[in-house]
């Protein structure tokens, strides 16, 4: 981190609660990233002239081991706009079905591209390519032909779960036996399973053709996220951003807050994964006493910056209530599951106390 410039929250623009877990897009720009977006070199992206811009997509690029890169508004249009571009309209896309582009992007897919979507359903990602391989759909007269695999990494609805290195090699050695089947990741939180495995964000993205990257979540940038791939790959990319409304002007400013976090907030991650870790231990405590009231845990021994925690259905509401009344925020996901997400707005002062507000209101 370079030094004087603050990675936290500036303290002038901190909520009132003690932590906002719902997730980590709540993360708010540092004083040194409003700075070095107040001081952005500028100029008109759609013309290709915005070089803070310029410089973010070739960094980012560098980063996850792709030729080249687009800045994007949001992780959704980069992964569609990667959808649009790998296949055509009746084509087939091979997905886990809990995938955030299969649930949380507004039936996207088929809405924007024409695709349906032909879901794994299997919890242990080892077994994920034998699963998937039964599901893929030939060319055929009267079949929709799988033209695209897409890989969550880190996947949120199982709980911040890196995806296995050694599936991650089964998923390529398959895609390897699938002339025509283009292999996506929405890597939204690839940093953070770089940093829980040790591994360099181009190896989890070897033989990958495409992966959108986000700067807004843990890394605590603003907005915007980028799509990664091969040169003409992209270039063909910029067109349907620009078609979909995507292109921007001077957005060299939140490029700039996009870069700062590129540059200072990756490493930084592993202290959310221990704080991640903190609650995890607290609510397999609590289990231990009160299992009536803490059902369980999605999981267990969290590997990044997600805990998921069960209470009895009709009691969610109620528990989320009493928990921001006392100053914490989490994400009630429905069937009693409630969501706690670490990140650099809930420093490690503050878990002594949010540990005390969830064993009480957990056991109220």
């Amino acid at each position: 981190m370079t030094s004087g410039l603050k990675s936290g929250p500036d303290p002038g623009l901190t909520s009132a609660a003690i932590a906002d877990l719902r997730s980590d897009t709540f993360t708010r720009p540092c004083r040194g990233m409003r700075e070095a977006m107040a001081s952005a070199i500028v100029g008109d992206d759609v013309f290709q002239e915005d070089p803070t811009i310029r410089e973010l997509e070739e960094e980012v690029a560098g980063l996850v081991g792709f030729e080249a890169a687009l800045f994007t508004p949001s992780g959704t249009m980069a992964n569609q706009i990667a959808i649009n571009l790998h296949t055509r309209p009746g084509d087939s896309v091979l997905i886990e079905e809990e995938s955030h582009v299969f649930l949380y992007e507004a039936g996207a897919g088929p809405a924007l591209s024409g695709i349906q979507f032909d879901c794994v359903s299997t919890g242990d990602f080892t077994r994920w390519t034998p699963v998937a391989a039964s599901l893929v759909r030939e060319d055929s007269l009267h079949s929709a032909t799988t033209s695209l695999i897409v890989v969550e990494n880190t996947h949120n609805r199982h709980g911040g779960r890196v995806f296995p290195l050694a599936g991650l090699d089964l998923v390529r050695d398959f895609r390897r036996s699938r002339d025509g089947v283009a292999l996506h990741c929405d890597g939204a939180r690839i940093w953070n399973a770089a940093v829980a495995t040790g591994t360099s964000v181009s190896s989890l993205l070897r033989g990958f053709d495409s992966v959108s990257v986000c700067f807004s979540k843990g890394l605590g940038a603003p907005v915007g996220s980028a799509l990664c791939g091969s040169r003409e790959f992209i270039n063909r990319a910029r067109k349907i951003r620009k078609r979909w409304g995507g292109g921007m002007r001077q957005a060299g400013i939140v490029a700039a807050g996009a870069l700062f976090a590129l540059r200072h907030n990756r490493e930084r991650l592993a202290e959310d994964h221990e704080r991640a870790a903190i609650l995890a231990d607290l609510f397999r405590e609590l289990r231990a006493t009160r299992p009536e009231k803490v059902l369980g845990a999605k999981t267990p021994d969290p590997q990044t910056n997600m805990v998921y925690v069960q209470v009895p259905a009709n009691r969610d509401r109620i528990v989320v209530d009493a928990l921001a009344k006392a100053g914490v925020l989490v994400l009630p996901t429905g069937n009693g599951w409630l969501r706690a997400v670490t990140h650099l707005d809930v420093p490690a002062s503050a878990m002594a106390r949010v540990r005390e507000v969830f064993a009480t209101c957990l056991l109220a």
